[in-house]
């Protein structure tokens, strides 16, 4: 058995170490040389090839929305890719659908720009802007949640949709080696158009968030760009259902402030999880809504109280309690942010109780 695992392990280190000098060939030995990127059939862009589609465009103030950075992880920067992106890779694979696959559809993280490439994306991302910005507060919210506004410079304003997000351009620091970017819900009132407010989430060894928590102070600048996302509130009737946990809370502030401005009569329950007590936050600012909104109601849960907390409210898996209070969606819109397992777990509870699959809306973040 030991002889195994010395074999197992040795094969492993071979596999790694190779893998190690494939990727320093592509970076430092391979040239591909001069490239042409056509975009639209109307703009063309002569780089130096080698980078990925992604970087290549954001390097020219061309912003594809990326939840994830660019680490493949969330599928969300798709573009068409007419001529010269190769094979789908097995890295695109799970977030394409066949008849996206068919229609040339690429994650252009995962495209790398080794000669001419023609692509398609759409108009809009043009007037994506990139914003210089100053971090005027930063207020603790639970142990690891903050939330961080960033006064805007240039341009001073900005315009966007409750429910959108913004990236945030996190800079080379000690113990990470490069820039990365990485996608947040916007948290702040649509009317203050010169400041946003992000809800950020410690992750542990997070290469943004540590940045965030550990060394990002009040008065230091920031560099943001956006906004993105068609998450937003709908413009029907119907009554809605939010549902939410950590920094999911995010953009049903925006949206709650959104309802607020317009004295919206629409009915709301927002239904809040938390693994503990201490997982729960903005207690206030929900009750304040609660109280300017005629048919708001907040429902924290959580699903393991402290013994002796005397908590009052409910218990459980935040789907729980979605399904102890509606026996019917049928007439209803959900609206969810958090983790993809929670938007998954969420939405096959709102489609049991009815709910049609077109009216549930979200964002993930991975």
């Amino acid at each position: 058995m030991i002889d195994f695992l010395i074999t197992v392990s040795i094969i492993s280190s071979i596999g790694a170490v190779l893998a190690l000098i494939l990727v320093l060939c592509e970076r430092y030995v391979v040239n591909y040389g001069p490239c042409r990127v056509t975009i639209n059939d109307d703009r063309e862009l002569d780089i130096q090839g080698g980078s990925p589609l992604l970087t290549v465009l954001r390097d020219e103030k061309i912003f594809i929305p990326s939840a994830c950075g660019g680490r493949g992880t969330c599928g969300v920067c798709k573009c068409t890719v007419k001529t010269g992106g190769g094979a789908v890779l097995p890295t695109e694979t799970p977030f394409l659908t066949k008849e996206e696959i068919a229609d040339s559809v690429r994650l252009s993280c995962q495209v790398k720009v080794r000669n001419d490439i023609d692509i398609q994306i759409p108009e809009e991302l043009f007037n994506i802007q990139e914003f210089k910005s100053t971090c005027t507060e930063i207020e603790e919210l639970t142990y690891d949640m903050r939330r961080f506004r960033f006064e805007l410079v240039d341009p001073p304003a900005i315009k966007f949709v409750a429910g959108q997000f913004m990236q945030l351009l996190c800079p080379k620091y000690k113990g990470s080696g490069e820039e990365v970017y990485r996608a947040y819900s916007i948290a702040s009132d649509p009317t203050q158009r010169n400041l946003i407010d992000l809800i950020i989430r410690l992750v542990p060894n997070g290469i943004c968030t540590t940045w965030c928590f550990d060394i990002l102070k009040e008065g230091d600048p920031v560099m943001l760009n956006g906004p993105y996302g068609d998450f937003r509130m709908s413009e029907t009737d119907a009554p809605m259902v939010f549902v939410a946990g950590g920094s999911g809370m995010a953009p049903f502030v925006s949206i709650l402030s959104e309802m607020r401005n317009t004295a919206s009569k629409r009915s709301v329950k927002y239904f809040f999880g938390g693994n503990t007590l201490k997982d729960l936050c903005m207690a206030n600012e929900m009750k304040a809504f609660e109280e300017q909104l005629e048919n708001f109601e907040f429902i924290p849960v959580v699903a393991s109280p402290e013994e002796g907390s005397e908590w009052a409210g409910q218990v459980g898996l935040v789907t729980e309690a979605v399904q102890q209070t509606y026996s019917d969606l049928s007439k209803h819109e959900g609206y969810l942010c958090g983790s993809p397992g929670m938007i998954d777990a969420a939405a096959a509870v709102f489609i049991g109780l009815g709910m049609p699959e077109d009216k549930i809306y979200y964002d993930k973040f991975s």
